[in-house]
């Protein structure tokens, strides 16, 4: 995967077109142009709401190394559309959606979005789990002058008119987690990732940050996304004996990654991992009992409030009562809540519209009410550290005292250098 793409927003406006990133040749598209932030684009836009149904898209990976993870953001979303269109669905209209796989590959997940919104016709779109697919989306949305609602934690450094993003950003999740293991008197880290986007840029992040909190890093590796080997890059960590490993890992190459870890003769009483890709759905996969790791996310199945456990009781009688929820499939279910509050607030479908009214707009959501902030399009969201237990559940250890403001861009920290490796 291509490496380094956020370091093109250094010095940006306040939403930042995507076409200004380098990506690969082999993600790009004819038909992508794109437009720069408050231009008009001209595109015209095929979306019929004349009838009495309007069209959403699904794009989530079904298949490959991430439908691990992404298969219950899907279901999820198809959960939220079927409340949504019981309760009288969008403006009245009842939604329609389309659904396509990602197939866990950045290039067919911009082919299929550009399906969704030029030939489908989609309103909006919900999907993508890496922010390798993320960046192949983001030129093609902008360029058809569409929405994309991208539920995961992600790297930040990003901001788009054309994308809601309802997962964390940095400061809303990888800060917390470094606050968090500053408070546990951790001196020394390894850092292990997925060799894409999101985790050169993290740990570039906690890298900067980790020096300002006085803790070293001991060492840093990379494997493949597809890639489940990590046999050499375990000896090392064992070798290093690092205070904590910070994962940050995705999809099924965690199996890999865990289960070298444990046969090095690591666990959470000599060097424990705290993740931030690791969930309710991701732990039982493990093939190893995790229990005493930690996990960085916003939401957990464990948080108390009528709100989440009318929504676990929904989810599990939809789905079965052995699935679990996690916080990407939360913060997708919370993102179509959103897209009808932000229609219906705008009283349009039409993306100018709804994006002039975005600011404000909430939802009492199952991780706690969550509030858009109209000049990102991010969320604001509680930061939680989760200890997995015997059940692949998580005890909350650690909680922020209110919802965090998104700031993608680290303006309000005086450590970040975007400029530094």
């Amino acid at each position: 995967m291509t490496e380094g793409l956020s370091h093109v927003f250094e010095s940006r406006p306040r939403l930042v077109t995507g076409t200004v990133l380098a990506f690969t040749a082999a993600l790009s598209l004819s038909a992508c142009g794109g437009t720069k932030s408050g231009e008009s684009s001209a595109v015209e836009s095929c979306v019929d709401t004349s009838g009495d149904t309007v069209k959403l898209g699904f794009l989530n990976s079904t298949s490959g190394a991430m439908a691990i993870s992404e298969q219950t953001v899907r279901d999820s979303l198809v959960m939220a559309i079927d409340e949504i269109n019981a309760d009288g669905g969008i403006l009245g209209k009842k939604v329609e959606p389309v659904a396509e796989d990602g197939a866990s590959d950045p290039a067919i997940f911009a082919e299929k979005i550009e399906k969704l919104l030029t030939g489908d016709c989609v309103a909006a779109v919900f999907g993508g789990w890496t922010s390798a697919s993320r960046k192949a989306m983001l030129p093609v949305v902008e360029a058809n002058k569409g929405l994309l609602f991208y539920p995961v934690q992600y790297e930040g450094l990003e901001a788009s008119e054309n994308i809601y993003y309802t997962g964390a950003t940095t400061n809303q999740q990888i800060i917390p987690a470094m606050d968090f293991l500053k408070s546990e008197g951790v001196k020394t880290l390894f850092l292990a990732g997925s060799d894409y986007v999101f985790p050169r840029t993290a740990n570039k992040i906690i890298k900067q940050y980790a020096e300002e909190l006085g803790i070293e890093i001991v060492g840093e590796e990379y494997v493949p996304l597809d890639d489940d080997d990590w046999t050499t890059q375990v000896a090392k960590i064992a070798a290093a004996k690092p205070d904590f490993v910070f994962n940050t890992i995705n999809g099924s190459s965690n199996v890999g990654f865990v289960k070298a870890y444990y046969e090095q003769g690591l666990g959470p009483d000599n060097s424990p991992i705290i993740s931030v890709s690791i969930a309710e759905e991701e732990a039982p996969a493990m093939g190893k009992d995790i229990t005493g790791q930690y996990a960085a996310w916003n939401y957990f199945q464990s948080v108390e409030s009528p709100t989440n456990d009318t929504f676990i009781e929904a989810f599990q009688a939809k789905y079965g009562d052995d699935r679990p929820t996690s916080d990407p499939m939360e913060a997708a279910y919370t993102s179509l809540y959103l897209y009808k509050a932000l229609v219906e607030k705008a009283g349009s479908f039409d993306v100018d519209e709804i994006n002039a009214s975005a600011d404000g707009v909430t939802f009492d959501a199952p991780e706690g009410t969550v509030t858009i902030d109209g000049e990102n399009h991010h969320i604001a969201k509680t930061a939680l550290i989760g200890k997995i237990n015997s059940d692949n559940q998580f005890d909350v250890v650690w909680s922020s005292d209110s919802p965090v403001e998104p700031d993608p861009f680290l303006e309000g920290y005086s450590w970040w250098d975007p400029s530094k490796n």
